[in-house]
Formats: structure tokens, C-alpha cells, sequence
């Protein structure tokens, strides 16, 4: 890597780049500084022509704590500049977004649990395997905050309007039989080792010649994604209002409490 990075771990061998998210006393939560290291490591490893799939994971027993609700709260800080807070709430767009333009097969190996901006990631990826004993949940709503970082269209893109609706609005904890039956994970692997079939997978994909997988993931991903700009674009704007109401800084200061 031509990076360096203190929040991520990447190790590359025979063709698969493992990336590793080094949070572990914070659940792997998504720091602004994560977020930025995530979007430079995308934007590396997709011009390495010698690496064709690459497997993220979380250190630790879990994937992602989602984002770091210690730092959203600068969302709700009018007194700051608005292009400034526009910035900021759009890290998540944009990593989401640098992940999902990767060239290589992109595999997330879900561990624990992957909330909120976790799973937002973890969708952005192409394939996801999850461990059985695993969940996933959108909490956004329940936080005070509309789920945005480019989600919604990839989550109806898997599961349609209703459980899309029910999903986000809900904040239901979703167990991995229940996620690869609603088609939000592919794989689901015995406790503690996702990493494992993860690295199957991307066996099975070295196998393939690597210019007609890229070409593939190419045309699929633009025929999936052609709508997701339009709707995920405001993103930004979204969060900075609704995280400044009153009802938004209630739901948060509950859930740091807690």
C-alpha cells in the first residue's frame, strides 16, 4: 500500500487485499478519521491492478458499531459553518460511495453485529457473509436522524419498498437467517468464520479470469446503481437539519445514556 494508516489494517497476498477496521474499544465506530482513512484506502487499493477481491472486516468480535455518535453530534452545531457541517455529514456518502466504485469484488465478512453506518458499508460492498449468530439494524430513526449515506436506494435495490420501509423505520435487529432471507447477506457461515468463507469466495473469484469479472462487475453495477445518485445526494442536507431539531438531540443524548 502507498498508504499509512493508524485506524486500518490492510494486508494484500496472493491477489486479495484484507482490510480491517482497527476500532476495537469503540466497536469499530466509524470516526471521522475512519471515514476519511476508509475513502483513501478505496481509492488505493482500486487502482492496484494486481488485486482482485478484497474482503473489509472489523477488529474484534463484531463488524461496526455504525457511526461514532460522539462526533455526529458537531452535525447539530449551527454555530459552525454550513460548509463545513456539510463536509462532515457527507464522509459517510462518500465512503459508501468510494467503496461501492471499487473495480474489484468487494466481500464483507460480518461478525457480531453491523449498525447503522456498519451495515450502510457493508452494503455498499458487492457480496456480504455474515456469522449466524450475527445481526444487523438501521437505528438511524430511532437516533433522530433520517438513514442517508446512499442506503436507502441500495437496500430497496436488495429488498424491495416494504421491508426497505419496515427496516429503516423500525430499527428492527435483523439475525443473519432472517438477513440472508429478506437477500441482505449471501452467505451465512458458523460462528467466527465469516473471515473464513469470506476467503473461499474470493478463491472462487481468482479463479475466474480477472478482466471479465471486472467487466461484469462494471455492467452490473451500472444497470443496479443508474437511479442511486438521485436519490441519496441530499444526503448531507438531511442530516444537518434534522440532526439540529430538538426531537434529533433528544434521541441522541438518550441513546449515549444508555
Amino acid at each position: 500500500m502507498t498508504q499509512d494508516f493508524e485506524l486500518l489494517e490492510v494486508n494484500i497476498e496472493a491477489s486479495i487485499a484484507e482490510v480491517i477496521m482497527k476500532r476495537r474499544d469503540r466497536r469499530n465506530a466509524l470516526s471521522q478519521a475512519l471515514m476519511r482513512e476508509m475513502i483513501r484506502c478505496a481509492r488505493d487499493l482500486g487502482e492496484q491492478l494486481s488485486v482482485q477481491v478484497v474482503v473489509l472486516r472489523g477488529d474484534g468480535d463484531f463488524f461496526s458499531a455504525g457511526a461514532d455518535l460522539r462526533e455526529a453530534q458537531a452535525w447539530a452545531q449551527t454555530d459552525r459553518p454550513l460548509l463545513e457541517r456539510r463536509e462532515m455529514a457527507s464522509l459517510g456518502f462518500r465512503m459508501c460511495q468510494a467503496w461501492e466504485a471499487m473495480p474489484q469484488i468487494v466481500i464483507a465478512a460480518i461478525e457480531g453485529y453491523a449498525v447503522g453506518g456498519g451495515l450502510a458499508i457493508a452494503l455498499a460492498c458487492d457480496w456480504r457473509v455474515m456469522a449466524r449468530n450475527a445481526f444487523l439494524s438501521l437505528p438511524e430513526i430511532a437516533l433522530g436522524i433520517p438513514l442517508t449515506w446512499g442506503t436507502i436506494p441500495r437496500l430497496h435495490a436488495l429488498v424491495g419498498p416494504a421491508k426497505a420501509k419496515r427496516l429503516t423505520i423500525l430499527c428492527e435487529r435483523i439475525p443473519a437467517p432472517q438477513a440472508q432471507e429478506f437477500g441482505l447477506v449471501d452467505w451465512v457461515s458458523d460462528e467466527g468464520q465469516a473471515r473464513g468463507l469470506a476467503f473461499s469466495i474470493a478463491l472462487q473469484v481468482l479463479q475466474k479470469p480477472a478482466s471479465a469479472v471486472r467487466m461484469s462487475k462494471e455492467s452490473i453495477q451500472a444497470l443496479a446503481t443508474m437511479m442511486h445518485h438521485a436519490a441519496g445526494y441530499m444526503a448531507h442536507d438531511q442530516i444537518a437539519l434534522a440532526a439540529a431539531s430538538e426531537e434529533s438531540m433528544s434521541a441522541r443524548a438518550h441513546a449515549l445514556r444508555k
